[in-house]
């Protein structure tokens, strides 16, 4: 059904003015709000984005890339952050398709509004104008009428009386007089006849012609207002429909890792990661504190005494404190203070020598390295550092199933390594022959010093696979040997908690990890560990003492106050049971509870045959 506001509601201009007034205002409030939900949608995708950042790692963990439940909440944290990124495209689209148009069409619609009525007030006041001039002739051709009527009266009343000469004259000019009052009520009725058509056919205009022309522009514009509202919300739900396919991706990216955790699988990972390789600890063997018999001390029966006492005292690996095996296994880590440089009055005549300087660990050789070479050796440095530089280079301070696996994943790497470098050799010979053929692209010589870098890097690299897999075939040797000399030794008639200290004795010192598993990234623990193969059963007990090798006489007096290291006096005697290794520390024992190193230099050693004579004088004494 069509309308038209010029001829429905041609006598409704205030009205219309109004509403159109309305119209604008409501235009101008949705232009808002569409802004303030761009703002929302920007605001809600700058609280995920930092959602997301705040529980993403900072840098990836190798732990979380192994198991299924961390993988899913770093794959849900990045499909929120691409949720984000789809918010944010919402928000742009709404403020540019939406809010900008809205807002220029909101200043044209304005302008447009106040031409059409202006137009309409300027024929409102055209018509009014002309009602007036009608208005105007009609009282005047009304007056002029009563003015003649009036005159035409008071001649015939003259007439009637006109007896003298006086009154014939003064009949004569009433008469006069009523014919111009006469006269000029037919120019009042002519003019107001014209007034009156002329009002008539601007009135017919107004309401015919100008009234529905200027109407129906307004009812355009109202019409165009409304179809422009009806677009910005189409086109708000369009910029919201257009994110949404990448969004229902996101929620099922979500769905699909959430499907995928594993538990099982997590489960068994978490033996992968930590299951060390070694065998359980076997039977404890009976105490037999009936039997014991009592004997004299006597510097004979020191060691036998000792002995004796380390077997029936001798604890299980598992159940060993960590620092207290580190401190069995390692001397302090600082170099023994220089001896004083004047002896003391009741030290020796002969001058204790320096310790020897501490050797520098191989993470500082290879920094060193690293500053000192050029570019390209730098970078093997770096890779080096990597493949674990911090540690043995055969990862032999590593359980044997985590050895088994670091060697592995670094010859994977070095694998990755000779792949590149030869598919940078194979693209430089490429690149020598075309410009062995087109000279005129380059000289193919300056190619030779990268090709000869190359082929040192290949060697190196091929070198350096070789030696870790050796490695490798080693330690599964060792592996395979470990479980089967396991088997052997259930099998053998020897007593149940011997069994597992002679599996430990028999090892090769590559396998003699730390039975707990644990990880240090001591050099100097980790050196003196290979070094100390001979001793590897003591390494396992918890302040277990060791047999006395000989004895000693404190130089100097010495404060330790590092972990491991034993205060001593000037000419106290005490116990050695551990030489110097040549980081300058040997390991004393005092009254057969106390023990600890101290340096070297402070203190004269008397070993083996020497013991027991000075053992002797100094009673006699």
């Amino acid at each position: 059904m069509s309308v038209n506001w010029g001829t429905e509601l041609w006598d409704q201009f205030d009205n219309l003015e109004k509403h159109t007034s309305w119209g604008i205002d409501f235009l101008e409030r949705y232009s808002k709000f569409v802004k303030e939900r761009a703002d929302i949608e920007l605001s809600y995708a700058k609280q995920i984005r930092s959602l997301s950042k705040k529980y993403h790692p900072k840098r990836s963990r190798e732990d979380e890339s192994r198991y299924t439940w961390c993988l899913a909440f770093s794959a849900t944290l990045r499909q929120l952050n691409e949720l984000s990124v789809q918010k944010e495209e919402l928000a742009e689209n709404l403020n540019t398709h939406v809010v900008c148009e809205l807002t220029r069409y909101t200043q044209e619609v304005k302008a447009e509004r106040k031409t059409h009525f202006q137009d309409g007030r300027r024929a409102q006041q055209h018509i009014e104008s002309s009602w007036k001039q009608l208005e105007s002739s009609k009282r005047r051709f009304e007056r002029d009428c009563k003015e003649a009527e009036r005159t035409q009266q008071v001649s015939d009343r003259i007439d009637l009386d006109n007896k003298t000469d006086g009154e014939k004259r003064c009949s004569l000019k009433a008469r006069q007089t009523a014919q111009q009052k006469k006269q000029a009520a037919e120019e009042s009725r002519k003019d107001y006849v014209t007034c009156l058509n002329q009002f008539n056919q601007d009135q017919h205009q107004h309401y015919h012609t100008l009234v529905p022309v200027i109407y129906q522009r307004i009812q355009d514009m109202e019409e165009r207002r409304i179809e422009r509202i009806c677009e910005a919300m189409r086109s708000s739900a369009e910029a919201e429909r257009k994110v949404l396919p990448v969004v229902s991706r996101c929620l099922d990216v979500m769905m699909d890792a959430a499907e995928g955790v594993q538990p099982r699988r997590d489960t068994q990972q978490v033996v992968e990661v930590y299951k060390s390789g070694f065998d359980p600890p076997g039977d404890v063997e009976f105490d037999d504190y009936s039997a014991s018999m009592r004997r004299s001390i006597s510097e004979s029966s020191y060691l036998d005494n000792r002995m004796e006492g380390r077997r029936h005292s001798r604890k299980l690996w598992p159940f060993i404190r960590k620092n207290k095996l580190l401190t069995l296994l390692s001397s302090p880590r600082q170099p023994p203070p220089p001896p004083p440089t004047s002896p003391s009055p009741g030290g020796v005549a002969n001058s204790p020598q320096s310790p020897p300087p501490a050797c520098r660990e191989p993470i500082t050789q290879r920094l060193n390295d690293l500053m000192t070479s050029g570019s390209r050796t730098r970078k093997q440095c770096l890779r080096s550092l990597k493949r674990g530089g911090s540690g043995p280079a055969d990862c032999s301070h590593l359980p044997p199933e985590q050895r088994r696996k670091k060697l592995q994943t670094r010859i994977n790497n070095i694998n990755q390594e000779i792949q590149r470098e030869r598919e940078q050799r194979d693209a430089l010979l490429k690149m020598r022959e075309v410009y062995e053929q087109n000279p005129q692209m380059g000289d193919s010589v300056s190619l030779e010093p990268r090709l000869e870098e190359v082929k040192q890097s290949l060697q190196r690299l091929e070198e350096e696979l070789r030696r870790n897999q050796d490695w490798l075939s080693e330690a599964s040797d060792l592996n395979s040997r470990r479980q089967s000399g396991g088997c052997g030794l259930n099998s053998e008639e020897t007593t149940p908690g011997s069994s597992s200290l002679k599996q430990l004795e028999h090892r090769s010192p590559a396998s003699r990890e730390s039975p707990d598993g644990s990880y240090t990234e001591d050099n100097s623990a980790e050196l003196q560990f290979k070094s100390r193969s001979s001793e590897f059963e003591d390494d396992f007990e918890d302040e277990e003492p060791l047999p006395s090798i000989g004895t000693c006489k404190s130089l100097y007096p010495f404060q330790g106050q590092n972990e491991g290291t034993l205060s001593m006096v000037e000419g106290e005697l005490l116990s050695v049971v551990e030489e110097d290794k040549g980081d300058g520390w040997t390991r004393v024992r005092r009254n057969l509870e106390e023990e600890g190193y101290v340096p070297t230099s402070y203190i004269k050693v008397f070993l083996d045959s020497s013991a027991k004579g000075f053992v002797q004088s100094s009673r006699l004494v």
